[in-house]
């Protein structure tokens, strides 16, 4: 049976502040900590899947 929404509610907070924008070299690192990450977890569940 499908459900239907009908209303949706999003809230945002949006501030402004000192918030610094990170750099490319800052970018580029973020973005290999989070790729090894799930690279990490994905092995995991890999792992897992195999010893059942």
């Amino acid at each position: 049976m499908p459900i239907e929404i009908k209303e949706l509610h999003i809230t945002a907070v949006v501030s402004e502040g000192d918030e610094k924008i990170p750099s490319a070299k800052d970018r580029q690192k973020m973005k290999e900590e989070i790729i090894a990450e799930c690279l990490e977890q994905v092995m995991k569940i890999l792992e897992d899947k195999e010893e059942r």
